[in-house]
């Protein structure tokens, strides 16, 4: 027994104490004689969370929130960030720990990986939770779906893998280990029931956050933009993990050294809470421009054209009408492994959700691997910010598409099917 089922009981005992005298002998008998039985009349109700990048932790930080609600006293332990943790999470690794993106830097971490699996092992099958949200992360969270499901303990998956985009094989394990799988995006519904899976869409979560952060107006500073005569102002989004930063921004501040010298520019840096501001010094004292240092929102909120990393920003923006550039830039072995296993014709979520999963057409453009240069941005948001109709074009599909996020509260509807468990 743990200090939290102790804790659970003693409260438990005091209530009993307040109401009547006699109530407290008897729990104390009960607690020294048959504790088994109390624990199981009684039982302190769990939930154990994996969260291994930000957006993980933001997502379940939602879930849990929503949870405790309506179950106060539900005890939650695994891996979260600083969100989960202050919900109330119990994290035994912190995500940053275990965030690793990639091929060889999976590979480089292996032992370490590894040892944390162990320990997250003996601590499922000590707590024993009734039930397990898993919150992306496949790599990690896939493992772990398997033993839970070994111990009776039933799975809840929010944000299914892209297994649509490749690694197919993956479905046939998820088959067999996932309860209910929350889907963020209305095409996946029929791609994993006609695979087999329990799946929900419960919209996505981008569309919550932005409601609640009160940030959900949209882009309007193309309205009255004449590129002859008005300064032009560009974001720049280099990612939420380091490896990002360190492969696109020096690219990034190349373009906009290009684009200061050829007229009136003002260049606007989205920090990553997941990142330090310090760690974006090295990069931005080999530069004379000024560069106003800002959070992603106000950069997707007050820019013409942003530069961003593929991944989750691409659909903030999206939901923003915010015009932009995707790029893309990992290690050539992860880039060489992943272009033979990538099934779909375009990465940008930005552009699958605006487009469909299997079609060719692009609404923003896309520069991967040794496509991204400073040369290459420069040179495409120069041709782009000449055509401010091509711009209001492309603001118009994107906003347009905003509805296929759906308009529910994922936190909500996922936290209802954990609590059918509890």
């Amino acid at each position: 027994m743990n200090i939290h089922s102790l804790q659970y009981y003693y409260n438990f005992l005091i209530v009993k104490f307040q109401k009547k005298t006699h109530h407290l002998y008897f729990c104390i008998a009960l607690l020294y004689k048959q504790l088994p039985l109390v624990e199981k009349e009684f039982a302190l109700k769990k939930v154990f969370v994996l969260a291994g990048e930000a957006s993980g932790d933001l997502h379940g930080a939602g879930v849990i929130n929503e949870l405790k609600k309506t179950h106060p006293n539900v005890h939650f332990f695994g891996v979260g960030g600083t969100l989960l943790k202050e919900a109330g999470v119990a994290c035994i690794y912190q995500a940053s720990e275990i965030s690793f993106m990639g091929f060889t830097e999976i590979a480089r971490h292996f032992l370490f990986l590894r040892r944390v699996l162990r320990e997250l092992k003996r601590a499922i099958k000590t707590e024993r939770p009734d039930v397990a949200l898993l919150i992306d992360y496949p790599g990690m969270n896939l493992i772990l779906a398997k033993y839970l499901k070994s111990l009776g303990i039933p799975v809840v998956w929010y944000i299914a893998p892209q297994v649509w985009a490749w690694k197919e094989s993956r479905v046939k394990k998820m088959k067999k280990s996932i309860s209910k799988l929350c889907v963020v995006f209305d095409f996946e519904v029929g791609f994993f029931k006609e695979r087999g899976l329990d799946a929900a869409f419960v919209g996505h979560p981008i569309i919550e956050e932005l409601n609640h952060s009160g940030t959900a107006e949209v882009n309007s500073s193309l309205q009255a933009f004449n590129p002859e005569k008005d300064q032009r102002i560009i974001g720049l989004l280099p990612g939420s993990r380091k490896q990002e930063v360190d492969r696109l921004l020096p690219e990034m501040l190349k373009a906009a050294e290009i684009l200061a010298k050829e007229g009136d520019y003002k260049f606007l840096l989205g920090l990553a809470p997941t990142l330090d501001p310090s760690y974006y010094a090295k990069f931005l004292k080999s530069t004379a421009l000024p560069i106003v240092q800002t959070t992603a929102y106000r950069v997707m909120l007050q820019s013409h054209l942003s530069w961003i990393t593929s991944g989750t920003a691409t659909l903030e923006a999206l939901c923003f009408g915010t015009p932009m550039i995707v790029v893309y830039k990992t290690s050539p072995l992860n880039y060489f492994i992943g272009k033979r296993l990538v099934k779909i014709k375009n990465i940008a979520l930005a552009n699958i959700v605006s487009q469909g999963l299997n079609s060719p057409k692009r609404t923003v453009p896309e520069l991967l691997q040794h496509e991204v240069s400073g040369a290459a941005l420069a040179a495409n948001s120069r041709e782009m910010l000449q055509r401010p109709e091509y711009l209001r074009e492309m603001q118009a599909q994107l906003l347009n598409s905003r509805a296929k996020l759906g308009s529910r509260s994922p936190s909500k509807e996922v936290a209802a099917y954990l609590i059918k468990h509890l």
